[in-house]
């Protein structure tokens, strides 16, 4: 083996630098030993925030109770603005009695004309008949009946005014008042006869403005 002059092997710097790998390994074994000891983290999904899920309805308080108790919202301070409101209320027939109806066979006459002025009649005394509601000066009420099918008729109600409030509540219980007058003036001839699908089909005016039911009826409003 060669020496060199100072009495030292030759090749020990060489031999020293290719230990060196081994104790960098050594310190690698202790630290991933040190870590296997250690608990892992788990990732957590609120590290970066997410936009809730949007609500189907923004949530609103219930303007006619305030403190538990009920009252009547005070509309003084909005201004009077056009109002419409359209809802249906369907009046379902056994099979086939619904044309001996339109024929007038009922034993108390003609059933739509009457339906009609019921209807009327009802829209314009809405706030006699649910509490809360405001007396409006209802500048127009219409009610249509339309046969849907051969044993489904449609008492369909149109309302306008301009006022602090909606015609909504009208417009429904001209159509309500309706139907049961169709229903009074057949039932002798079969009490299996139905009344459902009571809704609003759309409104107009207002704060929250125009609004149409899903799957309703594409007809306006109708203007006079």
């Amino acid at each position: 083996m060669a020496w060199n002059r100072g009495g030292r092997r030759r090749g020990g710097r060489g031999r020293a630098s290719r230990r060196a790998p081994f104790g960098k390994v050594g310190s690698v074994e202790r630290r991933a030993k040190a870590s296997a000891k250690a608990p892992r983290k788990r990732k957590s999904n609120a590290q970066s925030p997410r936009a809730p899920v949007a609500a189907p309805g923004k949530a609103v308080a219930l303007s006619h109770v305030r403190g538990g108790r009920s009252r009547m919202v005070d509309v003084s301070g909005k201004d009077a603005t056009l109002r419409e409101a359209r809802a249906e209320a369907c009046v379902v027939f056994p099979r086939g009695l619904l044309s001996r109806v339109l024929r007038g066979a009922g034993p108390k006459g003609p059933v739509e004309e009457i339906a009609r002025i019921a209807g009327v009649l009802a829209a314009k005394r809405t706030h006699e008949l649910v509490p809360l509601c405001h007396p409006l000066a209802l500048d127009w009420v219409e009610v249509a009946c339309e046969r849907r099918s051969a044993d489904r008729l449609a008492l369909v109600c149109s309302a306008r005014c301009r006022g602090s409030t909606g015609v909504e509540m009208e417009a429904l219980v001209g159509a309500c008042v309706a139907a049961l007058t169709v229903y009074d003036m057949a039932k002798a001839l079969d009490p299996r006869i139905e009344i459902e699908r009571v809704r609003l089909l759309e409104k107009r005016g207002g704060k929250r403005g125009a609004w149409r039911a899903r799957g309703g009826a594409a007809a306006r409003v109708p203007r006079v």
